[in-house]
């Protein structure tokens, strides 16, 4: 009987299977298997094994050194303000007061509008001649003049980190919420009897009781960081003077505009072992305090 049902399981199990190596198993391995040619579209005809030469030629350009630094930069100030911000929402979202509810709802607007929308709307946003960031300013006298933001190198990568936060911060709140809402009440009563003020509260029993909540948070919106193309795509198309220009849109330009799949499959790969990688070290470095 057992094996029957192993049998029927895998049976009614079968065409997921199969829809799951054809869509997602299939084109990572094909993906791979193009990196080791050198194949560009503007000469379909010749089309050379070349092994790990693909991989060598990007490790070799000094545009890609650049673009794993400014990948590293907009993910590390992305994360940090989404785990901050995240979790004083969360924190305030925890408490009971008048409206709680109507907060919660509209702390979800940003995270149900779709990348693309939320990319065209801060591009209006940070628009020189009509954005509403530049009449703000303006009429709070902080600025004396319209200034163009996306065409400053200077701030271009902090505006797209803080359009990709303003996306990103609804879901880490929920996540960090839900650990919130875990922590037995029980401890905080045993900790007031104590003598334990807020503070100390927060720091011997809250936070320890969130690291579950925040490495799955911090995992999670690094990896998000890293591969990100869309805000990068709509915003600044990787400018000015490739100021935007990170590993996701790399790998976009070298295989898209470049017609160069067989390199635009090798960056893509390597930006996949450098988030698998990170993934592994954080996991392996927050699991152990868990």
């Amino acid at each position: 009987m057992s094996r029957y049902d192993q049998m029927s399981a895998l049976g009614l199990l079968a065409p997921m299977l199969v829809v799951l190596l054809v869509v997602a198993v299939f084109p990572v391995l094909y993906s791979f298997w193009v990196s080791l040619f050198d194949l560009k579209l503007t000469r379909p005809h010749r089309v050379p094994f070349v092994w790990l030469a693909n991989y060598a030629t990007v490790f070799q350009d000094p545009l890609f050194w650049a673009s794993v630094w400014r990948t590293t930069w907009f993910t590390v100030i992305s994360v940090a303000a989404i785990m901050v911000i995240a979790l004083l929402a969360a924190l305030l979202l925890n408490e009971e007061f008048r409206g709680r509810r109507f907060l919660s709802a509209v702390l979800l607007v940003p995270w149900a509008i779709p990348y693309v929308a939320n990319g065209l709307m801060w591009k209006w946003i940070y628009d020189s001649g009509y954005g509403a960031l530049n009449g703000l300013l303006f009429q709070l006298d902080f600025i004396d003049k319209y200034m163009v933001w996306l065409g400053d190198s200077e701030k271009t990568l902090a505006l797209i980190a803080n359009a990709f936060v303003w996306k990103e911060v609804p879901l880490a709140t929920i996540l960090i919420l839900v650990g919130l809402k875990s922590i037995p009440g029980d401890l905080y009563s045993a900790a007031r009897v104590d003598g334990a003020n807020v503070w100390r509260r927060f720091v011997h029993i809250t936070l320890p009781a969130l690291r579950p909540s925040f490495m799955l948070v911090l995992i999670y919106e690094a990896m998000m960081a890293i591969r990100h193309f869309d805000l990068f795509f709509i915003l600044t198309e990787g400018g000015p003077a490739e100021a935007s220009h990170v590993l996701a849109w790399e790998v976009y330009v070298e295989t898209f505009r470049k017609l160069s799949f067989g390199t635009g499959s090798a960056l893509a790969y390597i930006m996949a072992i450098l988030t698998f990688l990170l993934a592994f070290a954080l996991i392996r470095a927050l699991g152990k305090k868990l």
